[in-house]
């Protein structure tokens, strides 16, 4: 029975996959008595890391307006000038300015009942990054840390998790207490290694640097610094590792067409997007690309328009290009921001935060394109029906990935802490 949450993807439409089997096998060795919990969910662990699943995040930063997005409310006052266009999917029409995207729609879940109580943007980063309220008591994991932790690949020398554009985006977007191990590897300007990477140092100049810092921190370690210089190691491992391994080209942007680079678009955000199929190809498990600023208190007709000129291109060539190279199955793109912006235009022509109701757009990772889940009233101002909230998106995420939400860690103050506190499965995203 403990195995038991993972019998729903077991089955394929050839029968039994060999993670299915491996499942059978640990389950009835668990109930022989020849095999244990711990060991049993190690072999279903090793499994999926071989399955090579991931997750990208499109962040919008900021706060993106429902109305100039997914959610259009054309002829209505609170939908101000934004006009909606038509998509690959008949009946679905989002906001104009969407065209790349548009063409995707086969692909996508839009989920426009998405509801929330958090309307601060660094509590409301925080939880759309960890599924938890911010306490002062402990600084939680990141999904992203959560699910590498889980089934990133073993022996991958790339960083498992990646942050790529604007670095100071809030709270919540760190290991936590599950340690360095798990922090991301940020790249502001994709294209390369970011300039405080060595590469290209010769492999003997490099590791003769490491043992000059080495005799440092065993100085330092033996006047009561061991716990300080066991997390820098730590770093400096995962960071050399880094520098020294050709599996660095997956950060070279310029091996790919001028054709496909001109397709995702010439932006920080389109390069972004291209940097993360390239990076999932290598088996890292996260990719957070971000885009900005959403937080469009006045002119906020203007500033999404140009914003959407700037992700539409990468966000339609991503699902594209994963599609036709048949990696969209086994990676989930999730587009969205912390919160969503207020009905009302206000005297600035803006738009003010508003976690109530906004608008979330799934891809990928066994999700069923083309339909749209939940709604809201005419005026867009309530939830009219399928209300979703944080934790069942992140447990669905979960369901994507194949990671039990209910596994727990330990926190710093002794207490077990759920990947996901609560929520159930969006179940339609998968039918």
């Amino acid at each position: 029975m403990a195995l038991a949450w993972h019998e729903n993807v077991s089955l394929t439409r050839r029968g039994w996959s060999r993670r299915g089997f491996l499942h059978g096998v640990s389950a009835a060795a668990a109930a022989a008595g020849t095999l244990n919990f711990r060991d049993a969910m190690s072999l279903q662990a090793s499994e999926l890391r071989k399955e090579g699943r991931s997750l990208i995040v499109l962040w919008m930063q900021g706060g993106p307006s429902q109305f100039e997005t997914f959610d259009p409310k054309p002829g209505h006052e609170n939908g101000g000038p934004t006009e909606a266009i038509e998509t690959s999917v008949s009946g679905i029409r989002i906001a104009k300015g969407w065209e790349q995207t548009a063409k995707q729609m086969e692909h996508i879940a839009l989920i426009r009942s998405m509801t929330n109580k958090e309307g601060n943007h660094d509590r409301a980063t925080y939880q759309l990054h960890t599924g938890y309220i911010p306490s002062g008591s402990v600084r939680h994991p990141s999904l992203a840390a959560n699910i590498a932790q889980e089934i990133r690949p073993e022996g991958l020398e790339l960083p498992s998790v990646v942050t790529i554009g604007n670095q100071r985006v809030g709270s919540g977007t760190g290991a936590g207490f599950l340690g360095v191990d798990y922090e991301p590897f940020h790249v502001t300007q994709p294209g390369g290694l970011p300039d405080n990477v060595a590469a290209g140092t010769p492999a003997a100049r490099y590791q003769r640097r490491l043992g000059l810092l080495g005799q440092l921190e065993d100085d330092f370690a033996s006047r009561g610094g061991q716990v300080v210089v066991e997390n820098h190691r730590r770093i400096y491992d995962k960071a050399s590792s880094l520098v020294l391994s050709p599996q660095t080209e997956a950060f070279n942007l310029a091996a790919e067409s001028d054709s496909l680079r001109k397709e995702y678009g010439d932006t920080v955000f389109g390069k972004g997007c291209l940097l993360a199929r390239r990076l999932v190809e290598s088996g890292v498990t996260y990719v957070e690309v971000r885009a900005g600023n959403w937080d469009t208190h006045q002119e906020n007709f203007e500033a999404t328009g140009r914003l959407a000129g700037e992700v539409d291109p990468g966000m339609g060539a991503l699902i594209g290009d994963l599609h036709q190279r048949g990696m969209l199955e086994r990676t989930m793109v999730v587009w969205m921001g912390e919160f969503g912006r207020t009905p009302k235009i206000n005297p600035r022509n803006g738009r003010d935060h508003y976690p109530r109701a906004f608008s979330v757009a799934v891809a990928g990772g066994g999700v069923k394109g083309g339909q749209v889940i939940g709604s809201t009233g005419k005026d867009g101002g309530e939830i009219s029906d399928r209300p979703v909230a944080v934790n069942d998106l992140f447990s669905s995420i979960c369901h994507s990935l194949q990671v039990n939400p209910a596994h727990e860690n330990m926190s710093p103050l002794g207490r077990p802490m759920k990947i996901v506190d609560g929520g159930e499965i969006v179940k339609e995203l998968f039918a």
